[in-house]
């Protein structure tokens, strides 16, 4: 997490938007969170690190190779997934052969009851799954609404009544020319979607022709995002100002987190699911077909429907997009100063817009910056993600495998 000073505007400091919430980030991410419910509390685990493994362990569940202690079990990484699915959807599945399958690697595509049954009997707890979800979702909730109210008090101390703000000229032109920019990139993006491998209408999730067709299509999305991203980011000022190896590094760290911005704008709280070149919806069952964990999935739908509850503006939208652009503190970049007066330049546009289009809500400012924290740590789970798609030898295009940092 990189250093935050959300008022620096206030005071006329050049520093990054992230830069004194982070030891009190790290204090409260490292913080115990009582649960609701103490009469059934979940199962405890023994602190300290998980036991050495030595690289030959086999799944306690199908015997293929384990990736390490899920839910209590030495596991591997589809009986992992394959649980917290079923528990998360409260699943019920059939056995054909009246639940006496005898589960192996082959069996476990075969049998979903009795593989379930065979987790359960190996010793994973539904407990595990059911913590993790709901402590990771109220932490983070609990982080924001917590840095929002400190931050208002830092920079709004009780004062006589002032002017009423007013947007600058300049800062009136740029949020023009990011709005419009913005479109212009989405409208591009139409374009391609005659180059995206068509979604596969076979129904069964075990088909492999299938399930590559809907990987190639969720990546290829992936890649007319980066590319917009990529355009976007040109056309922002100040931009070109910068070396072209800061530019590079800029983006290569940014782009997961303005992906899931532009990921929340589509977000349809009504039918939960996420739509994208216009009229194509995917919900969490989608993502998950296409080859994604659930442990990423469901993060970036709580993202985007918090980020949906916002009703931002397209013109906040394209702010937040530019201030987590000019991230000063990512990896590799060398003129940080010029980068920080940049984002400066963008969060004082913002403080503005909010000032005079919300003024009644003190908290919507600190609140949509403390959104970028957030980000922070659903671009940690995304290179989680990246990681087990590798175990599965899932091949990433060159373009996400360059910006993503992949050594194949």
């Amino acid at each position: 997490m990189g250093p935050t000073q959300l008022a620096a505007h206030n005071h006329g400091k050049k520093t990054s938007v992230f830069e004194m919430e982070e030891k009190r980030f790290t204090l409260f991410c490292g913080s115990e969170i009582t649960p609701e419910h103490p009469e059934n509390p979940p199962l405890k685990r023994k602190k300290g690190p998980a036991p050495k493994m030595l690289g030959n362990e086999v799944c306690s569940v199908c015997g293929d190779k384990a990736s390490g202690f899920h839910y209590n079990v030495l596991s591997c990484e589809g009986c992992k997934g394959f649980f917290r699915r079923s528990v998360i959807k409260g699943a019920q599945y059939a056995c054909k052969n009246g639940g006496r399958c005898e589960m192996d690697m082959y069996m476990r595509r075969k049998c979903q009851q009795c593989r379930l049954r065979k987790c359960q009997e190996a010793g994973m707890r539904e407990q595990c799954v059911l913590s993790e979800e709901q402590l990771q979702l109220k932490k983070l909730k609990k982080q924001e609404d917590d840095q929002a109210r400190m931050v208002v008090v830092r920079q709004n101390p009780p004062s006589p009544p002032s002017i009423p703000p007013k947007m600058t000229p300049q800062q009136l032109n740029m949020i023009e020319k990011l709005v419009a920019a913005q479109q212009q990139c989405n409208q591009r993006s139409f374009t391609d979607r005659l180059k995206v491998t068509p979604w596969p209408q076979i129904s069964d999730p075990h088909n492999r022709e299938a399930r590559q067709q809907r990987f190639a299509h969720f990546t290829e999305l992936a890649i007319i995002s980066v590319q917009e991203i990529v355009d976007f980011a040109k056309q922002l000022p100040g931009f070109l100002e910068l070396t072209r190896e800061d530019q590079i590094a800029l983006l290569k760290m940014s782009t997961i987190e303005v992906m899931l911005l532009e990921t929340s704008r589509r977000y349809n709280p009504e039918t939960e699911s996420i739509t994208f070149l216009k009229d194509l919806n995917y919900n969490r069952d989608d993502f998950a077909k296409a080859g994604l964990q659930f442990e990423f999935i469901n993060p970036i739908f709580e993202f985007s429907k918090g980020m949906n509850e916002l009703q931002l503006s397209d013109a906040e939208y394209a702010l937040l997009i530019a201030i987590s652009i000019f991230s000063a503190d990512r990896p590799n970049v060398q003129d940080q100063p010029l980068v920080e007066r940049l984002q400066h330049t963008y969060v004082e546009a913002l403080h503005s817009y909010i000032c005079i289009h919300r003024p009644i809500d003190h908290l919507m400012f600190p609140r949509m910056l403390m959104k970028l924290v957030s980000l922070r740590t659903l671009s940690s789970v995304h290179s989680e993600q990246v990681f087990a798609l590798r175990l599965q030898d899932k091949k990433l295009p060159p373009l996400l495998s360059e910006i993503w940092d992949v050594n194949e």
